[in-house]
């Protein structure tokens, strides 16, 4: 009787004990739109705006300005003050719910003129809560061995999806790019994700199709948000093995101030600095998140090695929460 050849074996790489962010990046069109220019063109006033969900003024792009234009300065911050060079990136994930065509991707392009060569390319659209989907693939992928050093950008142009002569919407949205370089570390320096979504919902935030603009109901999203959403960071911070009371920032997506500071009250992390960067940025979907942390490293506002809870939220309507360790 012939012995059976044994089947050969994977060569599975060692996996890494965790993944973390070394740096953040960050970029933002140079052309402000304020509550007062808006003002002129619908029915609206600072203060309206003000009350109902806290923004100043936001950031737009120019006609000649593309979301690969926007990821491109993003990702080159984060990459430059990563102490890695291009030839260390062998994945790039762009969050985006934007992208004015269906392909190329934004991620491809992008870590070509950024000098990467060859790399994993893909971009990932769980729109607000994008950046917190792509930051946890970067960590698996990281942990499992599939990739040394991750680039992940968050980028919008929300403003060519918008009818801006909706009051609704076109006081609410904005353009921008937030990144972080993800690289292997000898402690976890990226809790675990808690994410899901509520399929059944999700009509409340669309594009009906690529002719239209978003539209939102605005209400049954604010609902939803300031009662579904804290549970969800609650769980985060307890798998991650965190207390609230520990938490140095929390920076839930830029969507309304009034839903930051209810999640933030829920959350009950007395000590912790809360982001508000939509007063000044509007909400860019998926880059609002690195997009804050980019500006409270800058500013000074959280201190190096500081856990910083993560909630992403919106549009799916999907959500996501995560620890991570400030760079």
């Amino acid at each position: 009787m012939t012995t059976p050849t044994p089947a050969p074996r994977l060569r599975v790489p060692a996996v890494t004990p965790g993944a973390r962010i070394l740096s953040f990046g960050d970029y933002q069109p140079a052309k402000v739109v304020t509550n007062h220019d808006l003002a002129k063109t619908v029915d609206t006033n600072d203060e309206w705006i003000r009350s109902r969900v806290g923004i100043a003024e936001r950031r737009i792009a120019g006609d000649d300005e593309s979301l690969v234009d926007m990821a491109v300065h993003a990702g080159g911050k984060a990459l430059a003050g990563s102490g890695l060079g291009p030839g260390d990136i062998d994945l790039v994930i762009v969050a985006t719910a934007s992208h004015d065509v269906p392909m190329p991707n934004v991620s491809a392009p992008t870590a070509h003129r950024l000098g990467i060569h060859a790399p994993g390319a893909f971009d990932l659209n769980a729109a607000c809560s994008g950046f917190c989907y792509a930051l946890a693939t970067a960590s698996s992928a990281v942990r499992a061995g599939s990739a040394r050093n991750v680039l992940v950008i968050g980028a919008e142009k929300t403003s060519q999806w918008i009818d801006w002569t909706d009051r609704s919407t076109c006081i609410i949205f904005a353009d921008g790019a937030g990144a972080a370089v993800v690289a292997a570390g000898e402690e976890p320096g990226i809790g675990p994700v808690v994410w899901g979504s509520a399929g059944d919902h999700a009509d409340k935030i669309s594009i009906a199709d690529r002719t239209s603009f978003i539209t939102q109901e605005g209400q049954a999203v604010f609902r939803w948000a300031t009662t579904a959403i804290a549970p969800v960071a609650l769980e985060a911070c307890e798998r991650a093995g965190i207390s609230p009371a520990d938490l140095g920032a929390i920076v839930p997506h830029q969507a309304n101030l009034r839903i930051i500071d209810s999640i933030a009250r829920k959350v009950g992390a007395t000590n912790a600095v809360v982001a508000d960067d939509i007063v000044t940025s509007g909400n860019t979907m998926a880059a609002s998140i690195p997009l804050a942390l980019a500006h409270m490293i800058e500013r000074g506002d959280v201190r190096s090695g500081a856990p910083a809870l993560l909630i992403g939220f919106g549009a799916g309507l999907a959500y996501a929460a995560q620890v991570i360790q400030i760079p």
